[in-house]
């Protein structure tokens, strides 16, 4: 019982867990896929706007450039002089640093062939503006404001970019250089909630600036860690995406900004979804926390139920085992009445649940049935024992107290069993399949079917047992009176049942052994108490009483005859052990001891009763019937 509730606790559980595991990873890779798009969606965003600063940032050059470009080239227009545009360009550099920073460094050019430099900054004599990429390009313009390759100025280490455009007079440049330092600044400050760095790529692979200074003028398209990274950079189908940085499993947001340059921020995933992670590893925790206090709890639970079963058991076994004890008494309640048919209710309780077998019975359905066939007589107490061990013919009178029975029966089982059955089957079992038996002379299938299968058996053992008239019928008589009763007096499938069980039953076994006489061993050193109780007892029917004076006389007589019971009176206990090694049945202690101690001496020898000395006849033959029934 315990280990199938253990058993049932395990399966529940691990059902339990098994789809508390299945709907919560549901739950949490749907949230967690769900978490990780919002945090790349607001990554994205992030980037977004860190690029729309850089990028503002930069058309400033563009706006400075276009606004110099459109005053210098009215200027031309009205053929004003080459010192007055100078002139212009010196106040226009101030301007331009006092509103905007000291990275815009000045606006210069080549103004109707002559290097001009609102700095104020004098070239040195092998300086040709014309030869500059600044100007070539330019003029290869076509107007357009052009935006130099970025380049490391070699005294101050910064990166910086020249913007250039080709005037009306398709001769006249003029340029804007901007140190990248603000955007060097901002590109520091570039994260992902705190996390991460940044950097900006051109498409040639030129770092322009980076988090980290030390990477800025860097070649990152012949770097080992970017060189497969900045194809899907430059591509720019996807503006965010995971690539293996450095071992790593890292994020990459991209945005192009400006012609040909990149805003680029790479996060670590680790340090990306760390706070995702843990509040999924802080639920996974307080799922299995959750779970463990479920299962504490069915377990003490279980534990309690156990218990509480177990104790159920044990009293379920004491019931029937007291229900056992109760069914044998009455069982020798009855045989004490009818010496003749001792054993009659257990063989009949045998003969039933054989049927009952052989009909497809549960064992269960057995079990009521073996019960029934053993208390089917009990009705039997009301009928005077003068009257069941008449051995002559009895008169209406009698007879009448014999057909008593089994309303007797009835009404004494209704009360002391739960199973209704078992009092149908005493009070129905003389009933006849075709309504002419007693008390209520009911027919067929209105006969309970434990009452029926009762029936035949109780018929049975009555034609094949002794009684106080007759002998056993042979077994011949016995299957003719069956097979002329089915269909009238039986249940014609139990009579087939049973015609089956008497065919097969070859040597007749199943019948009332012939020998019924009981032998009595006393064993006691007193001669004459052995004299006076063989003689008592020497008159009983079916009673054979056999005397030793001394040990050696005992254990001779056990050797060679069967003993049924032994009466001793010990004086010496040694001897109830060389007993024991020679004779497994019941003993019982004579005494003339009338004390307690005696009670308890019987107790601690194993003793199945004892009597005390003088011997009284009835006392003495009734202990002797009950130890042996």
């Amino acid at each position: 019982m315990k280990n199938m509730v253990t058993k049932q606790f395990l399966i529940t559980v691990l059902l339990i867990f098994a789809l508390q595991v299945v709907i919560l990873s549901y739950i949490y890779m749907s949230f967690y896929a769900s978490s990780v798009n919002g945090i790349k969606s607001l990554g994205v965003s992030n980037m977004e706007s860190q690029a729309a600063m850089i990028e503002n940032y930069l058309h400033k050059g563009d706006n400075v450039m276009w606004l110099a470009a459109e005053s210098v080239d009215f200027m031309l227009k009205k053929g004003e002089s080459v010192e007055e545009i100078s002139a212009y360009l010196t106040g226009a550099t101030n301007e331009m640093q006092r509103r905007f920073d000291a990275n815009f460094t000045g606006i210069y050019g080549v103004i109707r062939g002559k290097y001009v430099d609102g700095s104020g900054w004098q070239p040195p004599s092998d300086f040709f503006p014309k030869e500059r990429t600044w100007y070539k390009e330019a003029a290869n313009g076509g107007g357009r404001i052009i935006v130099s390759e970025p380049y490391i100025d070699a005294h101050t280490g910064d990166v910086v970019i020249s913007y250039a455009k080709l005037l009306s007079d398709n001769e006249s440049v003029l340029a804007l250089d901007i140190v990248l330092g603000e955007v060097q600044k901002n590109t520091e400050r570039m994260s992902i909630g705190g996390e991460g760095y940044g950097f900006i790529v051109n498409s040639r692979g030129l770092v322009v600036a980076h988090s980290d200074e030390k990477e800025k003028g860097k070649q990152y398209n012949v770097d080992k860690t970017w060189a497969n990274v900045l194809p899907k950079i430059f591509m720019g189908n996807e503006r965010e995406f995971e690539a293996n940085i450095n071992g790593e499993t890292c994020t990459v947001f991209s945005e192009h900004i400006a012609e040909d340059w990149y805003v680029v921020i790479v996060v670590s995933n680790a340090r990306l979804f760390h706070e995702l992670r843990s509040e999924v590893a802080a639920g996974v925790l307080l799922m299995f926390l959750t779970f463990g206090a479920i299962v504490a709890f069915c377990a003490f639970s279980v534990k309690k139920i156990g218990a509480a079963e177990e104790k159920e058991h044990e009293v379920k076994i004491q019931l029937e085992r007291t229900n056992a004890n109760i069914i044998k008494a009455l069982v020798s309640t009855i045989d004490a009445k009818d010496h003749y048919t001792s054993g009659h209710s257990q063989r009949v309780a045998n003969y039933s649940v054989e049927i009952a077998k052989r009909m497809g019975k549960s064992e269960e359905e057995q079990q009521l049935i073996r019960d029934a066939g053993i208390l089917h007589d009990i009705g039997k107490i009301r009928v005077p024992v003068e009257v069941i061990n008449k051995k002559g013919r009895l008169n209406d009178e009698e007879f009448d107290q014999i057909r008593l029975h089994p309303v007797a029966g009835f009404l004494i089982l209704k009360d002391i069993h739960e199973d209704e059955r078992i009092a149908y089957a005493a009070k129905y079992h003389h009933e006849r399949y075709d309504g002419r038996g007693y008390p209520n002379g009911i027919a067929g299938e209105n006969i309970p079917e434990v009452a029926r299968i009762v029936a035949v058996a109780d018929a049975y053992d009555a034609m094949a047992s002794n009684r106080s008239y007759r002998k056993a019928l042979p077994k011949d008589v016995v299957r003719s009176e069956i097979e002329k009763g089915k269909g009238t007096q039986f249940d014609p499938v139990v009579a087939d049942i049973m015609l089956a069980m008497i065919d097969e039953d070859e040597g007749y076994n199943m019948r009332q052994a012939d020998e019924n006489c009981r032998n009595i061993l006393l064993i006691d050193e007193d001669k004459n108490g052995n004299e006076n109780a063989q003689n008592m007892l020497g008159a009983e029917e079916n009673i054979a009483v056999l005397c030793a004076e001394s040990l050696n006389d005992a254990l001779n007589i056990l050797k060679d005859i069967r003993i049924d019971i032994v009466f001793v009176n010990l004086k010496e206990e040694s001897w109830l052990g060389v007993i024991g090694e020679n004779y497994k049945g019941p003993i019982i202690l004579m005494t003339e001891d009338k004390s307690v101690a005696a009670v308890e001496k019987a107790r601690r020898l194993n003793m199945s009763d004892y009597i005390t000395k003088p011997l009284n006849h009835a006392i003495t033959v009734e202990t002797i019937r009950s130890v042996l029934n």
